[in-house]
């Protein structure tokens, strides 16, 4: 039952990450997202898995509760997607002030 409560948990953290990955993507430009916000969360994900692998009651049973890091791995590369758009647009926002 708590591997469920958890999957719930980061479905509930992660069904937004594809929604804000397109919206970063077509808005061009950082305004409005905050790089340590995406980096404390990419942290938190690594922090979650990392907590997984070094659980030996978890990992005793990983064959059948491999599931629950699936979760954790969509939702890490979701934000790692994010911040690879906030590099790029990054770039544009530097590129549009010389421009100015």
């Amino acid at each position: 039952m708590s591997e469920i409560l958890e999957i719930v948990m980061v479905v509930a953290f992660g069904a937004s990450w594809p929604l804000n990955v397109v919206k970063s993507y077509r808005a061009r430009t950082t305004k409005g997202q905050s790089l340590p916000f995406l980096c404390l969360i990419f942290c938190g994900y690594i922090a979650g898995i990392a907590a997984k692998f070094s659980n030996e009651a978890y990992m005793s049973e990983f064959s059948a509760k491999w599931y629950v890091l699936v979760f954790y791995f969509i939702n890490l590369t979701m934000v790692g997607i994010d911040l690879l758009i906030y590099a790029r647009n990054a770039r544009l926002d530097r590129i549009a002030e010389k421009a100015a």
